[in-house]
């Protein structure tokens, strides 16, 4: 028998193996450890949001760069990368509540487009609204630091 025939009676052949209960309730087992392990948690869920707000700020530093979405390209990135940055966020409220998500992801975009509008297009910000991106990220930080709400 050549090579190819053997190939084929291989892959239409019963698995032998599925009659072996030992090795069936090993595979069962190490499937459930991998399944549990991949699980969202509240690490994954800071993690997703660190993500999003990155997503967040390739769209937003794009943005201008679409000249009113008449623009193929950068409107694209400017679409796909909000749609991530959507997707992420929803993943994260599952463990974060609503509020704190989104103030975390608005604070760090403002921080972030302020800073990257100064490197990108030369948008220095003055005193006033550097004091007031502070306080934003001070409100950001004490809404973490007393959250006591219990996501459902």
């Amino acid at each position: 028998m050549d090579r190819k025939n053997k190939q084929i009676k291989g892959f239409l052949s019963f698995p032998h193996h599925i009659l072996d209960t030992k090795k069936a309730i090993k595979d069962c087992a190490l499937s459930i450890y991998i399944h549990n392990s991949m699980k969202m948690n509240l690490t994954y869920a800071y993690i997703f949001l660190v993500i999003a707000i990155i997503f967040e700020l390739i769209s937003t530093s794009t943005l201008k760069d679409t000249l009113g979405f008449t623009k193929l390209y950068p409107s694209l990135i400017v679409v796909i990368a909000l749609c991530i940055c959507l997707y992420l966020i929803s993943h994260s409220m599952q463990f974060i509540p609503v509020g704190i998500v989104y103030a975390s992801w608005a604070a760090g975009g403002i921080v972030g487009i302020t800073i990257i509008a100064a490197l990108k297009y030369n948008q220095i910000p003055n005193i006033p609204t550097i004091i007031g991106l502070s306080l934003i990220v001070i409100g950001v930080i004490i809404v973490h630091l007393m959250n006591d709400i219990d996501v459902k």
